[in-house]
């Protein structure tokens, strides 16, 4: 065994020691990082979907007409211009498929495709894909797909309404398509490596740079930017790359988030993060209910309330009471306004305080989430909140 090798393989097996004995709260590269160039291929094709129990697209439609005129045509059917005019089948529905070519796909392997209808299906249950081209960016074919669609939903009603459950006009095809070419790479001859963080931070990058020279011997960690660590590998990792790469991809890192507070109003939704720190601020936060009810008070007349004067609508029944024609029904409206407080005592949150206590002091005056999100703005406006507050 040539001696390059064994020291490979002896860095290999002590980098493996330090990993299982490493910290388990904190994460693996895999995890938040990916490899550069390493990465999915998005694809994309247009076809049709038939066998459709006459949910599918109106056929006078151009682009629905005119795709099954071609492929009735690339059957051997010879259509004449009189039969493309006078097609029509609402068991067709035109389709956009989208796909996600892995790095490292061979051909023959399968992917799944995803079945979107672009026309005025009703429903893509129980139709099947015609063999359809998808292509990548560059134009070329990468795969084919074809196969039954899956919705796992339905449509159904009458002229009065509809119920339906899910999406019934986009599906899936689980395995649906073959890769016909593949992806060039030249991966165990490279020389270098960059690891791009998913979300960049000075911290991570540095400590992930530091850790990867610290624990590993054969390679070089620079820094490039906050999301960029390039690895300049040894002769020693010479056509082991990537026993090298699941070596990198199990170090364990300490991952440093910033301080941010998101919130999101529709729903109520408040999510704080870790190094969320507040200055010393008093919080007082009452509600005022102002609660308005009408009343409808009915006055009904007598069954022998008298006639009106002609060319008059009412007559004047004495003492300045009004008294409506017999049948007629006098509606008046009583309004009654109540305004209540709350009393909510004010609460004093000392500074530097973790989230935990942000939050203990805060619901101990009752706050909802509602309540949550106009406290930490007001707060964040008060220049006493050291975080980032994003509203969504």
């Amino acid at each position: 065994m040539k001696k390059a090798n064994i020291i490979s393989y002896a860095v290999i097996s002590f980098v493996i020691v330090l990993i299982a004995v490493s910290d388990l709260w904190a994460a693996r590269i895999k995890d938040i990082a990916s490899i550069g160039g390493v990465r999915d291929n998005q694809l994309v094709g247009y076809g049709l979907v038939v066998g459709l129990a006459g949910t599918g697209d109106d056929i006078e439609n151009g682009f629905t007409k005119e795709a099954l005129a071609n492929m009735l045509s690339r059957q051997g059917l010879a259509m004449k211009e009189e039969s493309r005019k006078n097609l029509s089948s609402d068991n067709v529905a035109s389709v956009m498929i989208t796909a996600e070519l892995p790095p490292f796909a061979k051909m023959g392997s399968r992917i799944d495709v995803s079945v979107s209808s672009i026309g005025d299906a009703k429903s893509l249950r129980g139709g099947a894909l015609l063999m359809t081209q998808l292509r990548g960016a560059d134009g070329r074919v990468y795969a084919v797909a074809q196969g039954s669609v899956s919705i796992g939903g339905f449509t159904a009603g009458g002229q009065g309404g509809t119920v339906s459950k899910n999406h019934p006009t986009g599906g899936r095809i689980t395995n649906g398509a073959f890769v016909e070419r593949e992806l060039v790479y030249d991966f165990e001859n490279r020389k270098s490596l960059a690891i791009n963080l998913y979300r960049p931070d000075f911290t991570t990058a540095t400590g992930a740079a530091a850790a990867l020279n610290g624990v590993m011997a054969g390679i070089e960690a620079k820094l490039v930017d906050s999301s960029t660590i390039a690895l300049n590998i040894g002769a020693s990792f010479k056509g082991s790359l990537v026993e090298l790469v699941s070596i990198v991809e199990n170090i364990k890192i300490a991952v440093d988030t910033p301080a941010v507070v998101v919130i999101d109003e529709k729903t109520g939704t408040v999510v704080m993060g870790e190094n969320v720190r507040i200055s010393t601020v008093a919080v007082a936060h009452g509600n005022l209910f102002i609660q308005i009810k009408d009343k409808k008070n009915v006055s009904q007349p007598s069954s022998f309330a008298p006639a009106p004067p002609e060319g008059s609508t009412s007559v004047d029944a004495g003492g300045g009471t009004v008294v409506a024609p017999g049948g007629q029904t006098v509606v008046t409206t009583e309004t009654t306004i109540g305004v209540e407080e709350e009393t909510n005592r004010l609460v004093v949150v000392p500074e530097g305080v973790s989230i935990q206590d942000v939050v203990k002091a805060l619901n101990s005056i009752g706050v909802t989430p509602g309540d949550l999100i106009t406290i930490l703005q007001t707060i964040k406006s008060a220049g006493a909140l050291q975080a980032d507050l994003k509203v969504m």
